[in-house]
């Protein structure tokens, strides 16, 4: 199992009702797939540094999930296939990466 993490961002214009269904179509499809996951953190709406689909801002999703290197490529298609989402990317993070998230998670704790 490796450890993965994904940001995306989702259409400014959509509704609350509507974002919290696609982020857990997303959560869904990994759990489905054999991925646990970590964490997930809803960064909120924020201004984008360039304009994307003559958009200024988008909303930021980030999910921590450990999985199969197999089910990558269809979870990023699930990604092209829905228009809602703007960008997405997904990386491998190795032990300094998995090491610093954590560190970064328990300190996010400790300031909620």
């Amino acid at each position: 199992m490796n450890h993965y993490e994904t940001v995306f961002i989702l259409n400014p214009v959509l509704s609350d009702t509507q974002i919290e269904e696609t982020v857990k179509k997303f959560e869904d499809f990994l759990i489905k797939n054999g991925a646990k996951m970590v964490s997930k953190e809803n960064w909120g709406l924020k201004k984008l540094a360039y304009p994307i689909q003559h958009k200024k801002s988008g909303f930021y999703h980030l999910f921590e999930f450990t999985a199969e290197g197999s089910v990558i490529n269809p979870y990023e298609l699930e990604f092209i296939r829905d228009e809602r989402v703007m960008r997405f990317l997904t990386v491998k993070l190795d032990k300094h990466a998995v090491a610093w998230a954590e560190k970064r998670r328990t300190k996010l704790k400790a300031n909620a």
